[in-house]
């Protein structure tokens, strides 16, 4: 017994409608979606980097002092731009990480602008344990 194997199959003719032929077709449309979608994309990404991206105001903790039970002091340092004002925003927490205090400060420019090391007490409900400098951003 022979077994002849057909490597494509064979469909008798007009029975099945026309055949594709086994190239993808890629239509225009979609790939001009897709190439605005991007552009809007990285458009958007711009536009939110700019707002909100790179800051001239960077704070870095410095520490923070053996806290009472209603109140810890925190040490930070920030960059402010000559002739401009920090607004920065103070957390104290306890060791689980729960918020006991917050406090907003402003912090003026030097002359010239540049570091300026700050030490501000913030009240709290209880004994904190950690000292957090959440965000530094333009005053007003």
């Amino acid at each position: 017994m022979s077994e002849t194997r057909a490597t494509t199959p064979v469909f008798p003719p007009g029975r099945y409608g026309r055949r594709r032929d086994g190239r993808r077709r890629r239509p225009l449309a979609l790939i001009v979606a897709a190439v605005v979608f991007g552009v809007g994309a990285l458009g958007l990404t711009w536009a939110y980097y700019q707002k909100f991206g790179q800051t001239n105001y960077s704070p870095e903790i410095i520490g923070w002092n053996e806290p009472a039970d209603t109140a810890m002091v925190i040490k930070f340092r920030v960059r402010v731009p000559a002739g401009e004002t920090a607004s920065c925003v103070l957390r104290a927490r306890d060791y689980q990480g729960y918020e006991l205090g917050t406090r907003t400060v402003t912090v003026p420019a030097p002359d010239g602008g540049g570091e300026v090391v700050v030490a501000e007490t913030v009240p709290t409900t209880a004994r904190a344990s950690v000292g957090d400098v959440m965000s530094c951003r333009p005053a007003g």
